[in-house]
């Protein structure tokens, strides 16, 4: 049996790569460190040795590197008064500065993030709360959130006056791009709403990141977004950007094409005839069967049409009966894709497909009221590298239709981001805004999963709006309005519950039933709610200026203020399990034991465990039958040290495949 204690901490990334690097390169490693003359070596050629080389940098940029490889010993706190549908959903809304949840979502969601949306704030030179303490991101985070010191003094975020405004929006950027790199999933794809002050910073930054060979189509969609053009003596800016990124460009290929049905759409095309020198007439049979439109019953004469549009019919009769060609015909004409028309109807009746040398495939020939023939063909849906939105204002709409009229300034519309996740993802896959804002991304899911259910999880800083904010007056009477603190998370929560709710409403009106609380497969309206804060465990987050308290807080294991259930999901956060998974909880004798997954994790943190235990728990996996069953106890929990070998001999016999202390 494996034995395992979880150190409190996310995924040491640093470690994972080299872990990594020493599998592919087993002679470099030297008494269990790098050696990178011997790595150079090995490379040869593909290493660069000039000095003067294309290379992006900025003052900070090792930092910023280090920042997004260093882990976080934070935890995320279940919120379940906050939450919608907490038993079922499989959603998640997370409350905090989303470098250190992207560090704790590491674990978890590797490579599972089909998706990523952001709008991330745009450097603009006016106050910016993403100022990250890189001794301690986590005590900045809570600092931040109270927006006073010590003293009592506000804290103070980036301005325009503090200098290197363009350096320090890059160090907030970087490693929560590098962070997010890693979630993706091998075919997954990032898209990033910016302006005119950082598009150029960002292209090179997601250059180095995703690699300048992943970016999508080679270039940028630009967002034709703005409704004003006046001004006559200067150029008025009417667009933004949104860059466009693959985890591997190769493999989001597979996304496009006939090979996935979803990513199809029907057109509907008028075979243009047209007799010329280099395109003279040409023979062609059309088997009866196929159908014609605007007639049920009708007989064409000799020649249909005149001049260079002519057909001529060489055999057989154009006549139909029911709507449908009641016997083989031959016709003459000029036909464009004469040979696709020849194979696919060669292929009537088989379980072949024809396609076109686009690899759109054909679906259909029919005739017109006319005696024209046209045909229909699946072909891939195309992204336009400039979207027009031709409401310029429909962002605002979109919440005015949620009775949250101008609670956000230059909220994205609905009807933009649709198009992006429609595109590139489909049931069941994950979609990740860690700049949640207005929560135009979430909305926009909510929306799309009637067809085909999409799992979000979205990321707010909860940035607190102050009651003396002229700008912000709409804000501050909405969330008064509700009974919620003052800040933006909560309105984005409130806008989610709206639209969930106006999505689910629509559905029912149409006929169609809304489940949440059945089935996984059907609209999932809810979200789980959790908030970033320093570990449930005194042992995991020591309070080094005042070590000896923290030697007698971890006797006692649970911070004061925290419960079992705080800790089960820093368990679960810190295991890497899904925190959206079924939790039960069972009462043996006065213990209480928390299954997750249906027993695929059993937890325990009680004290005076007893090797009676054991016993129980194996009742408990006979009865639930897990594929996998590991279990977690408090290393201090057991009645004595006797009572933990027994515990744990007495699990491995009965195959139990991993006993985890903390």
């Amino acid at each position: 049996m494996q034995e395992t204690q979880i150190n409190g901490e996310s995924l040491d990334i640093v470690s994972e790569n080299v872990s990594k690097l020493k599998d592919l390169f087993p002679e470099i490693v030297t008494e269990d460190k790098i050696d990178f003359d011997k790595l150079k070596e090995v490379l040869g050629k593909y290493t660069e040795e000039d000095n003067e080389r294309y290379n992006f940098t900025w003052k900070g940029k090792s930092t910023a590197s280090r920042l997004a490889q260093s882990p976080s010993t934070g935890t995320l706190r279940p919120c379940k008064e906050e939450s919608k549908n907490w038993d079922t959903t499989e959603n998640l809304y997370i409350e905090g500065d989303n470098l250190e949840v992207l560090k704790l979502l590491q674990k978890g969601y590797y490579e599972k993030i089909k998706m990523i949306y952001i709008d991330p704030p745009y450097n603009t030179g006016k106050n910016f709360v993403y100022a990250d303490n890189y001794q301690d991101n986590l005590k900045n985070y809570l600092d931040m959130t109270n927006q006073f010191d010590e003293e009592g003094n506000r804290i103070s975020n980036i301005t325009e006056s503090d200098g290197r405004r363009h350096t320090k929006w890059i160090n907030m950027i970087y490693p929560r791009l590098s962070l997010a790199r890693n979630l993706l999933a091998p075919n997954g794809v990032i898209f990033i709403s910016i302006d005119d002050n950082e598009v150029e910073n960002l292209r090179k930054i997601c250059d180095e990141i995703f690699g300048e060979e992943n970016r999508l189509d080679r270039g940028s969609i630009i967002w034709i977004n703005k409704g004003s053009t006046k001004g006559f003596n200067k150029i008025v800016k009417n667009h933004e950007y949104i860059l466009g990124y693959a985890k591997n460009s190769k493999l989001v290929e597979s996304l496009y094409g006939v090979n996935n049905p979803e990513k199809m759409d029907f057109i509907q095309e008028r075979l243009q005839i047209k007799r010329s020198p280099k395109n003279p007439p040409a023979k062609v049979k059309f088997p009866k069967g196929l159908k014609i439109e605007g007639h049920e019953n009708i007989k064409f004469e000799n020649v249909i049409g005149n001049g260079t549009n002519r057909i001529d019919i060489i055999s057989g009769d154009l006549e139909f009966k029911n709507g449908v060609l009641i016997n083989d015909v031959v016709l003459e004409a000029s036909f464009p894709y004469k040979n696709q028309m020849i194979d696919f109807f060669s292929k009537i009746g088989t379980e072949e497909k024809t396609y076109d040398y686009k690899g759109q495939e054909w679906v259909e020939v029919y005739f017109t009221s006319t005696g024209v023939p046209y045909f229909k063909k699946l072909r891939k849906y195309k992204i336009i590298s400039s979207i027009l939105e031709n409401v310029s204002n429909s962002g605002y709409n979109d919440l005015k239709k949620l009775d949250m009229e101008n609670v956000f300034d230059n909220p994205k519309p609905v009807k933009l981001i649709k198009i992006l996740i429609d595109y590139f993802t489909t049931k069941e896959d994950i979609i990740l805004d860690f700049f949640l804002g207005s929560g135009t991304t979430i909305h926009s899911s909510l929306e799309l999963s009637t067809k085909n259910k999409r799992i979000f999880i979205g990321i707010q800083y909860p940035e607190n709006i102050y009651e003396n904010d002229k700008n912000n007056e709409p804000s501050i009477k909405f969330l008064k309005n509700i009974n919620k603190p003052l800040n933006i998370s909560e309105i984005c929560k409130e806008r989610i519950r709206r639209a969930g709710d106006k999505v689910a409403s629509e559905m029912n009106q149409n006929g169609q039933v809304s489940l949440d609380k059945n089935t996984k497969n059907n609209l999932d309206t809810g979200f789980k709610v959790f908030k970033l804060d320093s570990s449930n465990l005194s042992k995991w987050d020591p309070e080094y200026d005042n070590i000896e308290q923290t030697l007698l807080d971890s006797v006692k294991n649970i911070v004061p203020g925290r419960n079992q259930l705080d800790l089960i999901y820093e368990i679960m956060l810190k295991y890497g399990i899904d925190l959206t998974l079924p939790l039960e909880e069972y009462q043996i004798k006065d213990k209480t034991v928390f299954s997750i997954g249906f027993g695929a994790l059993m937890v325990c943190l009680e004290d005076n465990m007893t090797s009676e235990m054991a016993t129980e728990i194996i009742k408990l996996k006979d009865g639930l039958s897990p594929e996998v069953m590991r279990v977690v106890f408090k290393d201090n929990g057991f009645a004595s040290d006797s009572d933990k070998t027994n515990i744990k001999e007495t699990l491995k016999i009965n195959g139990i495949d991993e006993f985890v202390t903390i």
